[in-house]
């Protein structure tokens, strides 16, 4: 065990460098930031040194292992545009992406999974061939119009939820959260929602699936030939079987939802790192983009490799293939 989890955190240390490499490429054939930053009233004298102190006078190559160095410190770099360290800003941000994002994912656990469970258990019932159509629309409707369709029926025709902002936090470690009071949950919801919405959908048909793949094996037949219930023999025996690709697809899915949360945070004026990286790429931040992937990156090969562990604790298959 320790030796994969070793080599896991060595491929994950190489992705990561990888990605520096091609960001950083990327982000230098977009443009130059100075064109944004400074105003057309300076002289060539006072531009050249607006350029030196940015640091973008110097070859790219060099740029580069200037930042890989300073990263290794834990400095990835200060904010062209508000003077402050860029990982600073980010993790000022993030938890509020991160509020959103599993609160969202925790929505389209609870409805996505019993809803799936119960079109797979009876797939020719009118109620769950109205799941499955209906789980298409999720998978179909863009996200940005998904947000305006609410906004515009809860909070501008019915008035029952907010369309914009926070709402009140509370301070819980050090954090400010908006579901530890009743009208940051008031906030909260229609956003998660939104970003959800294709979620459920993914897990009711995942789940919808795998019950039907796992409802004819010989165990759960021998299960019921046992003598035990129904709700024991669906929550003990499928389920966890039917879990096994879900907990792959749910890791994934909530890295994705957390980098691509920007949609969603620019309609409702969610004040996360998603609408914080939207500016920065209109104005060439660039040691804000590059901290922002970093992170992100980071986070999708920490979920990935808590993935890889809850693979082996849920399927006792892959524990004997690495024991090998």
């Amino acid at each position: 065990m320790i030796g994969w989890l070793l080599r896991r955190i060595g491929q994950a240390a190489l992705v990561v460098l990888a990605m520096t490499v091609i960001v950083f490429a990327g982000l230098h054939a977009i443009g130059n930031p100075i064109d944004i930053l400074i105003g057309e009233d300076l002289n060539q004298q006072e531009r050249l040194e607006a350029i030196a102190h940015l640091g973008l006078d110097k070859p790219l190559l060099q740029q580069y292992f200037s930042f890989l160095s300073n990263a290794l410190r834990g400095d990835l770099g200060t904010s062209f545009v508000y003077n402050e360290p860029a990982i600073g800003l980010i993790l000022d941000r993030l938890p509020a992406t991160l509020e959103l994002a599993v609160v969202g994912m925790l929505m389209a656990i609870v409805l996505g999974v019993p809803l799936g469970m119960y079109a797979g258990m009876k797939p020719e019932s009118p109620v769950s061939k109205l799941l499955v159509s209906g789980s298409i629309l999720g998978f179909s409707l863009p996200a940005f119009w998904v947000a305006l369709m609410l906004i515009m029926v809860f909070s501008v025709q019915l008035g029952w939820m907010p369309s914009s902002g926070r709402g009140d936090t509370r301070t819980l470690f050090g954090i400010e959260w908006s579901f530890l009071t009743l009208d940051g949950l008031h906030h909260l919801l229609l956003p998660a929602f939104n970003l959800a919405l294709f979620k459920i959908s993914l897990v009711l048909r995942l789940t919808r699936a795998g019950v039907r793949e796992v409802l004819p094996q010989d165990f759960v037949k021998f299960a019921r030939a046992k003598g035990l219930s129904e709700t024991r023999v669906m929550c003990m025996h499928v389920l966890r079987n039917t879990m096994i690709p879900l907990v792959t697809v749910l890791g994934l899915e909530l890295g994705s939802t957390i980098a691509y949360a920007v949609v969603t945070e620019s309609i409702f004026a969610w004040p996360g790192a998603g609408k914080l990286i939207l500016d920065s790429i209109n104005s060439l931040d660039r040691p804000v983009v590059v901290a922002y992937l970093m992170v992100v990156v980071v986070i999708f090969v920490t979920l990935n490799l808590i993935v890889d562990l809850l693979y082996k604790l849920l399927d006792p298959r892959v524990r004997l293939e690495s024991a090998q």
